[in-house]
């Protein structure tokens, strides 16, 4: 029963750490993924430099944005940080 006691503030410490920090990160990594894999072409889209573009054509792992009239570049899936609504 003492060990119980003793370790009692130790695990609740490490329950709080994981519902305040890692839970809500875990979430919100689940929802750009989902985001990402769910990119169409026309999207508009900004990527995690800092890049506005529209969606031109989607590979399994790559991107190619329209940035400028006619201009294109490729990006992995995984640069897209979030699609504008």
């Amino acid at each position: 029963m003492d060990l119980l006691m003793t370790l009692m503030p130790i695990l609740l410490f490490v329950l709080l750490f994981w519902a305040i920090l890692i839970r809500p990160q875990q979430k919100r990594q689940k929802q750009i993924t989902e985001m990402q894999n769910n990119l169409q072409k026309g999207d508009e889209i900004i990527t995690i430099g800092g890049m506005h573009g529209t969606v031109h054509a989607l590979d399994e792992g790559t991107v190619v944005l329209e940035v400028n009239e006619g201009q294109k570049l490729t990006y992995d899936r995984t640069s897209v940080r979030e699609k504008k609504a």
